[in-house]
C-alpha cells in the first residue's frame, strides 16, 4: 500500500498517551487513536493537547491512524 492510498483527515488532539500515542477528534466528529509517523519521531517533534494535526487513515481500519503533519 502506497502513501497515496491513505485517507487524510484534519483534527484536534484531545488526549496524549505514553509512547507517542494520541487521541484525535477529526472534523467529522469521530475519535481516532493515532501515533506519530517516523519522520516526526526522528526529528523529535512534540504534539501537545489542542494541536491541529493531519491524520492518515488506512481504508481497512478507520479507528487507527498516523499523524503526518502538525499545523503551526
Amino acid at each position: 500500500m502506497s502513501r497515496d492510498d491513505h485517507i487524510r483527515l484534519e483534527g484536534v488532539v484531545t488526549d496524549v498517551y505514553a509512547g507517542g500515542q494520541v487521541k484525535v477528534k477529526v472534523d467529522m466528529g469521530n475519535e481516532v487513536r493515532a501515533q506519530l509517523c517516523g519522520r516526526m519521531r526522528k526529528n523529535r517533534l512534540r504534539v501537545i493537547l489542542g494541536d491541529r494535526v493531519t491524520v492518515a487513515l488506512s481504508p481497512y481500519d478507520l479507528t487507527h491512524g498516523m499523524i503526518v503533519y502538525r499545523a503551526k
